[in-house]
């Protein structure tokens, strides 16, 4: 049965409302979207979101936002959605799809925006052609109890999004639904599409392999590692190796805040590199206050995600045969630090040879 539907018509689940989760969730229903439901495991905040709303604390801009949103447990969910959001941590993929199933009908679309190269491990579960993927280009810091920060300016955030393997047949109904968010912030360029889903992964796959690793290892900000010498260089070094592995890989970069990522960073004569070494910190001027989510996570105890941003660079470089140093070694500090044997210092820039 066709399912042609317009965004406000769409039951629309975001799952995973964690931070990232909750800025999008909340934004949707500022701008004018009702059947947005907000889902996450973390009591506290869900009832937070249902006493007061959803608060997102946008840093970046020093405003505070609050909006009344539908915030549920996973078992309180019920019916079919339309389209779900995957906002939740890509190791679980496997598990969380398969609870999902008994929500969606035939006609059900799941938009990933998980880090990484997640579409394949979707695609196994609902087919390629339900799985659309989206390149999410701002960044955001869980609070709890129905708060969140929204680290990046408004102004800085995007999303890009396509199908997986698929004719893309959702993707306006993907782009009518986000377009809403735009409406929320006065930012009419926040929805983009793309026809190829794998170069912006790969654009937003490189500057996270880069940023939110060194990010993890240092404990800096984005800002602070475009900043400092050391990091600096070691950013723009992991930046390079992910360009080469997507080279070697067939897959052609998007572009990055309209920027051509390899023309501006990749360069390898002294004079262009230079240039790189310059153009980085302003390059990451408007998400310069973001901290890695992975981070937050070895702050608080828990296993990250960096098998599938740096380690995922590391494994396709050894399928496509290019060497990742760089990318390998932060894998290896961050699980160190994840099995007591590092800190998380600055320090950690001594166990890179540039």
């Amino acid at each position: 049965m066709s399912r042609d539907i317009r965004a406000e018509n769409a039951r629309i689940a975001v799952y995973g409302a964690g931070a990232m989760g909750t800025v999008l969730g909340a934004l949707l229903t500022k701008g004018g979207l009702k059947n947005v439901e907000l889902i996450t495991r973390n009591q506290d905040h869900v009832d937070g979101m249902k006493k007061q709303g959803a608060t997102i604390v946008c840093a970046g801009d020093g405003t505070e936002i609050t909006v009344p949103v539908t915030a549920l447990l996973p078992s309180e969910m019920s019916g079919k959605y339309d389209v779900i959001f995957l906002m939740t941590k890509q190791r679980f993929n496997g598990e969380i799809l398969q609870s999902l199933l008994p929500f969606m009908h035939e006609g059900t679309v799941v938009c990933t925006t998980q880090n990484g190269l997640p579409e394949p491990s979707v695609a196994v579960i609902i087919g390629t052609e339900r799985t659309y993927g989206a390149a999410t280009s701002y960044g955001a810091t869980f609070i709890g109890g129905g708060k969140t920060e929204l680290t990046s300016k408004i102004e800085a955030m995007s999303m890009e999004i396509g199908g997986y393997q698929n004719d893309g047949a959702k993707t306006p109904l993907l782009v009518d639904i986000l377009s809403f968010v735009g409406k929320a912030t006065n930012n009419e360029n926040f929805v983009k599409t793309t026809d190829n889903v794998s170069g912006a992964r790969w654009s937003k796959l490189a500057i996270n392999a880069a940023f939110s690793g060194l990010s993890t290892v240092t404990g800096l900000t984005f800002g602070e590692v475009a900043k400092r010498r050391k990091t600096r260089k070691i950013a723009l070094g992991v930046l390079r190796e992910c360009m080469s592995v997507a080279k070697a890989a067939g897959v052609k970069l998007a572009p990055m805040q309209g920027h051509d990522m390899e023309k501006l960073l990749g360069g390898k004569t002294p004079i262009k590199r230079f240039i790189a070494y310059m153009v980085l910190p302003f390059a990451m001027k408007k998400h310069k206050k973001l901290l890695s989510g992975m981070l937050k996570d070895l702050q608080n105890g828990r296993k990250c995600e960096i098998d599938f941003v740096d380690g995922v660079v590391a494994r396709e470089g050894e399928r496509v045969g290019v060497d990742t140093p760089l990318c390998k070694r932060i894998v290896e500090i961050v699980h160190g630090i994840e099995n007591g044997l590092y800190e998380i210092d600055y320090k950690n820039v001594d166990f890179f040879e540039l």
